[in-house]
């Protein structure tokens, strides 16, 4: 897989070195930079053809959340997770693709975040923030409310019925997800864009 030098490849790469060089010279773990290019290539070929709304290539989605992510959770696990959130539910590449590239440990973090779960049956993002939140997963909840912020900020492409939906489910589920968390200035955006309509 490549990885394709992009602007949203480009601007998580860069961020992710420097604060590798700041966690190194305070003897914290690194981020695995080699693992997070391969589920940028990983996310990029799986997504190739893909596009949000706003007309951008949909894995920018994916890598402005692991963005937005990695000033709270910097690990190489939550990252990629972050990157991948969108490839089982979205994308053909399987669980199995997934566990086989990035270990079991991974593929089961991308699994919690798809709406699609065994049958086929597809659950409400909120019933997946509240599920993920009672089982305790804090750290992939994080990415949940990552993703609902990213989306937020672009939610203006969107028809009005989905908007409608989307800010009650926010305003229901995810704000006080947020205030769980205690990430202030996520519940204060995400609070501020519910207001806006």
């Amino acid at each position: 897989m490549t990885q394709g030098n992009c602007i949203y490849t480009n601007r998580l790469i860069d961020k992710l070195v420097r604060f590798n060089r700041r966690a190194e010279s305070q003897g914290k773990t690194l981020v695995d930079i080699k693992q997070i290019k391969k589920a940028i290539s990983c996310t990029k070929k799986y997504h190739e053809g893909q596009f949000r709304h706003s007309g951008e290539p949909f894995y920018s989605h994916p890598l402005e959340v692991a963005y937005l992510v990695s000033d709270y959770l910097f690990r190489t696990d939550i990252l990629v997770t972050a990157i991948l959130h969108d490839t089982l539910e979205d994308t053909d590449l399987t669980y199995e693709e997934i566990a086989a590239i990035f270990g079991s440990n991974i593929a089961g973090n991308v699994e919690y975040l798809t709406r699609i779960k065994g049958g086929g049956e597809k659950i409400s993002s909120g019933v997946m923030v509240e599920n993920l939140r009672i089982s305790g997963r804090d750290e992939i909840l994080i990415i949940k409310l990552f993703d609902r912020l990213d989306n937020l900020r672009t939610i203006y492409y969107k028809p009005q019925p989905k908007i409608t939906k989307t800010i009650k489910e926010t305003q229901e589920y995810f704000i006080p997800a947020a205030s769980y968390l205690r990430l202030c200035a996520v519940h204060g955006e995400l609070s501020y864009i519910c207001s806006s309509y």
